[in-house]
């Protein structure tokens, strides 16, 4: 629970009060707020233009800039365009990350999208949230965020991994495995993913026979493999990110490969690469191969419209949730009726939830104008954030590779949580 909600909120409040007081208020019938904002919305963000993660960085900022343009095109926030989104480069590396987090801050913006790791925006989170600033991630997972104090200023589109894990548990246990061993990075992703597959799991009935985490710096993981292969399971789960594709090297050399047990991988794996990434010469090698990961292309008119306006674009993951992201931040600010982060953040959990149901910025927004409360369906699915500021569900893919090592779609399902 967000234990300091009421406290900061009582502060902003009284913080606009005295703005409001000291300046005579804003020009309401101009687009201007009647606090402590400028009648201009403005968006940052820092998310992977380098780094390990790098190619989850043209999904997320393209997708940025398309939800922008979205807006803009149905007369923009407050009746003001937004600007154009001030970049950040996460980099894979915590102190770039803090120093890019700077830079954007200092430019003056509202809200902040990203980061795209969970550890990476765990490195400046308390800058942004702790300036008064939102922040939304499309892509933070880690459980650790269910409960961070934020002060009511931090927000993520993406499903916590307390409701990918069950899913990930049921794959393994329909494909009729008993013995299961997970391996995990030794961070709040890959801990919090391990320990909510092993909970499902274990209710399932299954037996964990290793839950391993590792460093994810590590040059060799042949040690790591041989666990595996000694832990003689039926099935084994790797969460993991790039380092992933040194991982299943091992596993197959070792005789733990999707040839000789099921081998399962979850979003931080799941990519159109994977394949000729681990054998360049024989993509088979993965067949077979399965995962989960938040929804990316379940919703066909956006991926169209996302392709059209970013022909280049290979890689979709979450994408749809970064869409997300700036759209209930711009409607947070219309409902509020401010660019005030201090003023509109309070207003983000509300208008994905217990509304009169729109799809769309511009049809939301004439919703609000006319006064009615709103339920904005997002392009990721359903929203309806908790108190926590996150979904209460989410629709979660399940993928695979084919025999020429092709990333496929099995299904997706929704998952609340529950084993």
């Amino acid at each position: 629970m967000r234990a300091s909600n009421l406290w900061r909120s009582a502060i902003l409040l009284s913080a606009t009060a005295l703005i409001v007081t000291a300046c005579g208020g804003g020009d309401e019938g101009g687009g201007q707020s009647s606090d402590g904002g400028d009648g201009v919305l403005k968006l940052g963000y820092v998310l992977p233009e380098t780094g390990q993660l790098a190619f989850l960085g043209p999904p997320q900022i393209q997708s940025a800039k398309y939800a922008i343009k979205t807006i803009n095109d149905a007369g923009g926030v407050l009746g003001q365009q937004i600007p154009e989104v001030v970049a950040g480069d996460e980099a894979g590396q915590e102190g770039v990350a803090a120093q890019s987090a700077d830079r954007v801050l200092a430019s003056g913006v509202d809200a902040v999208i990203g980061a795209a790791a969970s550890g990476m925006s765990l490195a400046f989170i308390d800058k942004v949230t702790g300036s008064g600033v939102v922040q939304c991630s499309g892509s933070n997972t880690a459980p650790t965020f269910t409960d961070y104090d934020d002060g009511g200023f931090y927000f993520r589109t993406a499903p916590s991994d307390a409701l990918q894990g069950p899913v990930l548990s049921k794959v393994v246990r329909e494909d009729g495995h008993n013995r299961v061993a997970i391996v995990a990075r030794a961070d709040d992703y890959g801990k919090g993913l391990m320990e909510s597959t092993k909970k499902a799991l274990e209710a399932d009935g299954a037996e964990v026979v290793l839950s391993q985490t590792y460093d994810a710096e590590a040059t060799n993981f042949d040690q790591l493999a041989q666990q595996v292969k000694n832990s003689n399971p039926d099935a084994a789960v790797v969460v993991a990110f790039e380092e992933g594709t040194q991982i299943l090297q091992s596993m197959i050399e070792a005789g733990a490969g999707p040839q000789q047990i099921g081998v399962y991988g979850a979003d931080g794996l799941r990519s159109e690469e994977l394949a000729s990434l681990v054998a360049p010469n024989d993509p088979s090698r993965i067949s077979g191969m399965k995962g989960t990961a938040p929804a990316s292309g379940s919703n066909e008119e956006y991926v169209k419209q996302l392709k059209e306006f970013a022909p280049d674009l290979e890689e979709l993951q979450f994408a749809p949730q970064v869409f997300d992201c700036v759209t209930i931040i711009a409607l947070a600010a219309e409902q509020a009726n401010s660019d005030d982060p201090g003023t509109f953040a309070p207003e983000v959990n509300g208008v994905t939830k217990d509304g009169e149901k729109c799809s769309s910025f511009a049809d939301c927004k004439a919703l609000i104008d006319e006064g009615t409360d709103i339920d904005y369906d997002g392009v990721s699915g359903p929203l309806d954030f908790v108190e926590e500021g996150e979904p209460g569900q989410a629709e979660i893919e399940v993928y695979t590779y084919n025999d020429s090592g092709e990333l496929q779609t099995v299904r997706t399902e929704v998952s609340t949580g529950e084993a």
